[in-house]
């Protein structure tokens, strides 16, 4: 995975209703997420700044040193790059409070979906992380990742999940 100093788009805004697929990294990429209070602490952050900033969290992952989000701006007000600074702080501070320890990477990575990028198509590949990872071997067995917009049985149906073979 890319590290250090993401680039932005020049000329774009991060305002409005568009579409977005973060990722996140822990700091030294350590793996704080193996703990599931964590996760819960982060997600909830995350949500929270979500619902305040107009921003609807349609799919997750949280892996061992990483999370994978896909947001959507619901208003012209929307703004991404808010977003991302707050869910971060929000969450970062909670685990700094809570454990004394550094949770995010000062950066993280973007990327703006096009008008022709199915929604679930990303939403399906976040979910499938664990599996790829040989985490699990059907996502619907990893208890960090969730649709909050959608149910995980409709998005793998939507674009058919096949497990991969092994050999």
């Amino acid at each position: 995975m890319r590290t250090g100093h993401p680039h932005r788009l020049r000329g774009f805004s991060y305002q409005g209703c568009h579409r977005y697929f973060l990722t996140f990294c822990t700091f030294e990429r350590r793996p704080h997420f193996a703990d599931a209070a964590i996760v819960a602490v982060a997600l909830s952050q995350i949500l929270r700044v979500a619902a305040n900033e107009q921003f609807a969290l349609l799919a997750y992952t949280f892996m061992p040193d990483h999370a994978h989000l896909l947001i959507e701006g619901m208003s012209v007000d929307a703004d991404a790059r808010r977003f991302m600074t707050r869910a971060k702080q929000g969450s970062g501070y909670v685990v700094a409070q809570r454990d004394g320890r550094r949770l995010w990477q000062r950066y993280g990575f973007e990327h703006l979906l096009r008008d022709d990028e199915a929604t679930v198509s990303v939403a399906r590949y976040i979910l499938e992380n664990p599996v790829r990872a040989r985490l699990v071997t059907s996502p619907q067995d990893y208890p960090h990742s969730g649709c909050p917009a959608y149910t995980m049985t409709a998005v793998l149906d939507a674009v058919a999940w096949m497990p991969r073979r092994s050999g």
